[in-house]
């Protein structure tokens, strides 16, 4: 017999409805994150245990307070949660409720949830991006203030020439104030994603898998370490398909009597490996010659932009079969046709 939970979470308190299903009894409780000692309360219960919440970026703490104690957590997908709810009414315990239902009735929408150690990867690699993005913006305002204080250089202003050209423009003393700001924080920007491509690179180093994928060319160390630990374990996929539908590069289809129409990526799962497989599309198309090929007539008929993101899921299908197959790029390429293995596998 089991005991499940269904938990409506939320940063500073969540609710609770668990049934044992020795009894069948059901109960609800309240519970504050300040007040209320949440490690006495789990503990008591004892067996199989199994509590579902909705997927949240705010309870990574509480999911490791919970597998601490030896509890089963089950994250679920919010929408599809919501949208099994029979009435319009909402309120905490009513969440809790249908959570507590969907589990007994084992209909839970579940949802992947990573291992720890590539939960830890994953933010590394979104905090750097969100380091670059800032760096670029740092980078932006420092070419806008060249442009106001009559800079007419149209290449790269932060190259030694650059640099001596920014010093010698006559800018207003606020305007100086703003450049020396601006350099401060891109050399501090700078120095932090130095640090942290290299506690990413020993990372790598010890994972065999990454390093399988960077043979390929155009993935590198971000493009593969997100790929290794956005699909960790690949043997959920049925196939190439499945992959790309799971990475959001699958196109979504509206049709209807006999007409197909296709629109545009569902751009679903990861934002972030997404970007970088795209990113990865334009190496892989100028140093791979079958994807060169590829993508050279997708430009010819559909354009730039559609062909590097047809190049980009080609790519996330070739790291799929990669990692499936444990070869590296030459072997690979030795078995010929990508799509075989892929069909054999579903």
């Amino acid at each position: 017999m089991a005991i499940y939970c269904g938990v409506d979470f939320h940063p500073r308190q969540h609710s609770v409805s668990y049934c044992d299903t020795s009894d069948g009894e059901s109960h609800y409780r309240e519970l504050n994150h300040e007040g209320d000692d949440l490690r006495a309360f789990y503990s008591r219960f004892t067996g199989e245990v199994i509590v579902g919440l909705e997927a949240s970026g705010y309870s990574a703490w509480f999911e490791q307070l919970l597998e601490g104690l030896g509890l089963q957590v089950w994250l679920g997908n919010a929408a599809e949660i919501r949208r099994r709810a029979g009435r319009r009414q909402k309120n905490d315990r009513r969440d809790a409720d249908l959570i507590l239902d969907l589990l007994l009735k084992g209909e839970f929408p579940r949802v992947h949830c990573p291992p720890p150690a590539s939960r830890d990867v994953l933010r590394l690699l979104r905090y750097r991006h969100r380091l670059i993005r800032m760096r670029t913006q740092v980078k932006n305002s420092l070419r806008a203030l060249a442009l106001s204080a009559g800079s007419i250089r149209k290449g790269w202003i932060f190259g030694p020439r650059g640099r001596a050209e920014l010093f010698s423009l006559p800018m207003s003393p606020a305007m100086s104030h703003q450049r020396e700001g601006w350099l401060e924080l891109l050399a501090d920007l700078s120095r932090r994603v130095v640090r942290l491509d290299e506690q990413l690179k020993q990372v790598a180093r010890g994972d065999e898998r990454v390093l399988r994928l960077q043979t390929h060319p155009g993935i590198g160390l971000l493009t593969s370490l997100a790929l290794v630990h956005c699909l960790e374990p690949v043997t959920r996929f049925g196939g190439g398909r499945k992959v790309a539908a799971y990475v959001g590069l699958e196109p979504m289809e509206h049709s209807s009597a006999g007409k197909q129409r296709f629109l545009g990526i569902s751009k679903g799962g990861s934002r972030l490996l997404r970007y970088l497989l795209v990113e990865a599309a334009h190496t892989a198309a100028k140093r791979d010659e079958g994807l060169g090929k590829f993508y050279r007539r997708l430009v010819y008929r559909r354009g730039a932009a559609k062909a590097k993101v047809a190049v980009a899921r080609k790519l996330a299908i070739r790291g799929y079969i990669m990692l499936r197959d444990e070869i590296d790029y030459e072997e690979f390429l030795r078995r010929g046709v990508e799509a075989r293995p892929a069909r054999l596998a579903t």
